[in-house]
């Protein structure tokens, strides 16, 4: 199996970005034969103008990922556009893609309902989405159900490629990964960057404890009892949790006699001790920059010289090169 994930440096991450995505690529590191992770800064340049911004969150993405748990000798991390044999790529797919595919897509569909208006990095966005599968030939793409259709659409565009000139790219399946631990923002909906409702992972745990305090609830009585399946708070405790720690405040909640405040202060406690451990081994790599450097370099290398292939193997039989 060889999986191929990329994750946008659009800020910091949080901790939906973790449950609900990066805890389960490092798991995948065991059960690949080759794993290619990347840093989609390109994919980020359609919402981030800030070239400072886009840099530092590039970096800090990859310091991030390897204080999470991401081993440089079991998968190869890289910074998408030390690349270049990608974006040769998606114009190579681009030429046969078809307008109507790309109009039917998510985000250009959703962005032209809200009306706003979309650019052409976003419009093609699922066909560069496609190169970076497709460069490594990935079989195994892990995302979340939001995603399968660009791993459609991924197929799509290798399958027309194939049928005009020959068999040439690997067709990738999706890898549904587990989203049900719902993650919900300090407002109850859910966390995301654009709702400027997140809680990062490597907060400062004072700072954490404080934004934690802040989480919104509801004002029923102490007293009363309340249902832990429907309250975001709870939701936020169990992803911390074991499960006796689960089951006992889950009683405390259909019990009643409690204040919200009792629940926050244990909640802030079992996250920064869930990531302790992250916290320690990130500050050592941030006093070492030249073995980040080092591990996307390497990791560059790695990526170009199978891309370099892949891209070698569709200039030739679509007569680009002899």
């Amino acid at each position: 199996m060889r999986v191929l994930s990329g994750i946008q440096p659009t800020g910091r991450f949080h901790w939906g970005n973790y449950f609900g995505a990066i805890r389960q690529y490092i798991e995948l590191q065991d059960e690949a034969e080759d794993a290619f992770y990347f840093i989609a800064n390109l994919h980020a340049l359609t919402t981030v103008r800030n070239p400072e911004e886009l840099w530092q969150w590039t970096w800090d993405a990859a310091i991030d990922l390897v204080a999470l748990g991401l081993d440089p000798d079991r998968a190869t991390l890289f910074v998408q556009s030390d690349v270049p044999e990608v974006s040769e790529l998606s114009w190579l797919l681009m030429t046969g893609t078809p307008m109507g595919l790309l109009e039917r897509c998510h985000a250009y569909k959703d962005k032209q309902a809200r009306g706003l208006s979309a650019d052409a990095g976003l419009f093609t966005y699922p066909v560069l989405m496609a190169a970076d599968i497709l460069a490594y030939d990935s079989d195994t793409v892990p995302v979340g159900e939001d995603q399968g259709q660009h791993i459609e659409v991924c197929r799509d565009l290798a399958a027309s490629f194939n049928h005009h000139f020959g068999e040439t790219f690997v067709m990738p399946k999706a890898k549904i990964i587990d989203t049900s631990a719902r993650v919900p923002g300090i407002d109850g909906e859910k966390m995301s960057k654009s709702y400027n409702n997140t809680l990062d992972v490597f907060e400062d745990p004072k700072v954490l404890g404080k934004q934690i305090m802040r989480i919104k609830t509801d004002s029923r009585p102490m007293d009363q009892p309340k249902d832990p399946e429907t309250d975001h708070l709870f939701q936020l405790y169990w992803l911390f949790a074991d499960d006796a720690q689960r089951e006992e405040m889950a009683t405390t909640y259909r019990r009643g006699g409690f204040g919200y405040g009792e629940v926050k202060k244990a909640l802030a406690g079992l996250a920064v001790r869930f990531f302790d451990e992250a916290r320690q081994r990130r500050r050592e790599l941030e006093s070492q920059p030249e073995r980040i450097r080092q591990i996307l370099g390497d990791g560059a290398a790695q990526a170009r010289k199978k891309a370099a292939e892949v891209l070698l193997r569709a200039q030739r039989v679509c007569g680009v090169k002899g």
